[in-house]
């Protein structure tokens, strides 16, 4: 009963998405010749939005960005499997970023999404493959909206209140339009998808890894960052050695944070994946930062 149940929904929800995606497509054309921007990562999610978007027969295009911190055998993947997704290169490295910034990137201290992998879509109608189910925090997305500088502001279609059919709301970004059309789908039905429709995916995915991006991304587990470093070394030494330009950087600048032990590289990529001494013991998965003595440090990384 279970699995005829989720049949039912989720063809039930690929139509929503491709009428969703046909709706739109004005917006798209009136923004931009291209039509949709589609942030593509490679992972499960941009693969089925991918996939809709031939489905509903709309025009497009994916872009990939490129981090520098990139599993070699997630590029290889998309290389070969959607090469008409352009390969978008950064304008800097996550190793020039860290000394630049004096600062490890951490959950608290996101610079390098920002610099690497949020980047394009000004003045675009992007298309997301967010869900709901995958964090709290993106429990209040629409299916679609306008990210723009006022407060979020919900319109309905169909004159429906109902979660799970909101369309449009406004909240405060880059001045986008965004389309998330899996929002409300669960994992079981995106591999469904995957299996029925698509019928290949990332290898990362048979060697364990449930989600694909930068090797040692603050925001995954500890357990998960420490089996992916070990995955990698030559990572594990990239990020030794912008450790090691980040002390040289400080020094000549003088600049310095009270109550940080930080003397050697291997000290910082210490505190990076485990933080203090006294919070090795923390829940798996949150990296808890004392910030207190950081100051005015969002404004500097920004400067």
């Amino acid at each position: 009963m279970e699995q005829y149940t989720l049949f039912t929904d989720i063809e039930t929800k690929i139509k929503r998405s491709i009428h969703a995606m046909q709706t739109f497509e004005a917006k798209a054309l009136q923004m931009s010749p291209e039509g949709y921007y589609l942030c593509f990562s490679g992972g499960k999610d941009s693969q089925v939005i991918y996939a809709l978007a031939k489905m509903a027969g709309v025009k497009f295009q994916a872009y990939y960005n490129i981090t520098t911190v990139d599993p070699p055998e997630l590029v290889h993947f998309i290389r070969k499997e959607y090469p008409e997704v352009t390969m978008v290169q950064p304008r800097t490295s996550m190793w020039r970023l860290i000394p630049q910034k004096k600062y490890p990137p951490t959950r608290k201290v996101r610079y390098c999404c920002s610099e690497l992998k949020e980047r394009g879509g000004q003045g675009r109608f992007v298309v997301t493959g967010v869900r709901w189910q995958e964090s709290k925090n993106r429990r209040n997305r629409g299916l679609a909206e306008v990210l723009g500088p006022k407060e979020p502001k919900i319109i309905f279609l169909n004159n429906d209140n109902d979660e799970s059919r909101r369309m449009i709301e406004s909240c405060q970004l880059k001045g986008k339009y965004a389309l998330n059309p899996i929002i409300d789908w669960s994992e079981d039905e995106v591999w469904y998808f995957i299996h029925r429709y698509i019928k290949k995916y990332c290898v990362l995915y048979d060697k364990g890894f449930q989600r694909l991006g930068c090797i040692g991304c603050p925001l995954a587990s500890i357990r998960q960052r420490k089996w992916e470093l070990s995955l990698y070394p030559a990572y594990r030494r990239a990020y030794l050695r912008a450790f090691e330009q980040l002390l040289k950087e400080r020094d000549i600048n003088k600049t310095d944070f009270a109550g940080e032990p930080w003397k050697t590289p291997e000290d910082i990529y210490k505190w990076w994946l485990y933080g203090s001494e006294k919070k090795e013991k923390q829940i798996e998965g949150q990296l808890k930062l004392d910030l207190s003595a950081l100051g005015n440090c969002e404004t500097d990384l920004q400067a």
